[in-house]
């Protein structure tokens, strides 16, 4: 892939987390199952190929860093997860974000910023430290949505299987 065109598909990728996943939570959605699978899945697939592509001739080192980079944004997902309100609307699930949750996702993006920068200070940023990119993003999103289903399932609150479906007159 060129790096124009991977510049693109990291710029689309950001746009579509920025409205997918941050501004729908902070302004508040109805969740189903679909929705806490399909987002982390499609980055986590593009992000695992990208990440693949580029683990040739990666170092030991960088390697490290990439799995220091996924607990940390795992972690950060997890608290994420934590912050958000949940409640019950036209029979599934209702997720609210706070001004907590926004914070924890500038400190995700800071610390995966961070971690590169460190990485390339060090000398040990190469091709994987971007490539990685939408699998970290995947991984961290794919865990605070497996918290929000764990805590959805600890509260009883019912969780629908697709979205609401308009009813028909």
């Amino acid at each position: 892939m060129s790096s124009t065109a991977t510049v693109l598909l990291y710029v689309a990728l950001a746009g579509l987390v920025l409205y997918k996943v941050v501004y729908k939570q902070l302004r508040g959605t109805l969740l189903n199952r679909k929705s806490l699978v399909t987002m982390p899945l499609i980055l986590v697939v593009v992000g695992g190929y990208l990440t693949l592509k580029a683990l040739p001739g990666s170092s030991a080192a960088e390697l490290g860093f990439l799995g220091v980079d996924l607990v940390v944004l795992a972690g950060l997902g997890v608290l994420r997860s934590t912050t958000t309100t949940l409640s019950v609307r036209e029979g599934t699930t209702f997720q609210k974000g706070s001004a907590a949750t926004l914070g924890l996702w500038v400190l995700t993006i800071g610390v995966r910023i961070g971690l590169v920068a460190l990485a390339t200070v060090l000398g040990v940023a190469g091709p994987l430290s971007s490539a990685s990119i939408a699998l970290t993003l995947g991984v961290s999103i794919a865990v605070q949505n497996a918290t929000t289903g764990r805590r959805i399932r600890l509260a009883g609150l019912p969780l629908a299987e697709r979205g609401p479906v308009a009813l028909s007159r």
